[in-house]
């Protein structure tokens, strides 16, 4: 092939970085699997690259098998957190560029607009490292098992007992979730419920085993563990809108399942809060405050 023909392999790098990061949970990681990937691939002999006929493919390989490395050693990495971890939320824009290539069935849409939301990441990391690879390569990216099977270094019977153990997670853990409009509305109700600092309102959209996890990283002040309960969650939602009074901005996003709401003031966004909804309460509400997740929310400086 004339090498003016070749595709250029740099063309790959933001559909990389999408992939890397769902499988990873952050931008900052993803990048640098990716990086590292292409560190590999440019350390080869000139003769060597020359001899790969799909770069693109290459790339692929390389950045899962360096995501299944990363994932392998993440708990340990992550047992010496400061507080919870959450994944890294996105800024629609953000998002929109880490986005799998088209397809025009419906149900693909489907799926590869929810594979950036908060929710699905947080059922991710409950997976296995070798069952988030496959499902992320089968179901989000459409490679075929037998090049999942290749780029994991497993038989495709076993990518697809995987891909089928994965899923049978994600659909666990994601049971009973309310249609996207109905998450929306309670969602609206929650901020207008917040806003006013009623605490009866915002218990009414609990659920009685409600969770609250907050990601500070121990850069800024957030919950060291869980926070319980209706009454308990209320008053640490009520307790941070306070902080700020008149100040408080805050505007809707949407990452994919439904609407995230970002907090701050002056125009800097602090929090990013995204919220579960089953049986039409809220069962769930994740916040990133950590700076570090929150880069590509601000401008620059």
């Amino acid at each position: 092939m004339d090498p003016d023909d070749r595709p250029d392999p740099e063309r790959e790098r933001r559909a990389l970085t999408g992939l890397a990061y769902r499988m990873l949970g952050t931008v900052a990681d993803a990048e640098d699997a990716v990086q590292e990937a292409y560190a590999r691939w440019f350390r080869m002999p000139q003769g060597a690259r020359e001899a790969v006929a799909n770069p693109g493919a290459w790339l692929m390989t390389a950045t899962s098998r360096i995501c299944l490395d990363v994932l392998g050693s993440a708990r340990v990495r992550r047992e010496s957190y400061v507080g919870e971890w959450l994944p890294e939320p996105l800024p629609s824009s953000v998002a929109a560029m880490f986005a799998p290539p088209a397809s025009d069935d419906p149900l693909d849409l489907v799926a590869r607009d929810e594979s950036i939301s908060t929710a699905l990441l947080v059922v991710l990391e409950s997976l296995t490292p070798a069952e988030r690879v496959v499902f992320v390569l089968h179901e989000v990216f459409a490679v075929p098992f037998a090049e999942v099977a290749e780029i994991v270094g497993r038989t495709p019977a076993a990518c697809r007992q995987l891909a089928v153990s994965a899923r049978r997670h994600v659909h666990e853990g994601r049971a009973g979730i309310v249609s996207r409009e109905r998450h929306d509305e309670v969602v609206r109700a929650f901020i207008a419920a917040t806003g006013t600092g009623r605490l009866d309102a915002l218990v009414s959209l609990l659920d009685p085993e409600v969770v609250l996890v907050s990601d500070g990283g121990g850069l800024v002040s957030a919950a060291r563990r869980p926070v319980l309960g209706p009454d308990h969650v209320s008053r640490f939602l009520a307790g941070i809108i306070a902080q700020r009074g008149a100040a408080l901005e805050w505007s809707l996003h949407d990452d994919g399942d439904g609407l995230t709401v970002a907090f701050g003031e002056r125009g800097t966004v602090d929090a990013v809060a995204a919220v579960e909804v089953r049986g039409e309460r809220i069962s769930r509400v994740w916040i990133v405050r950590n700076p570090e997740k929150l880069r590509r929310w601000n401008p620059e400086g």
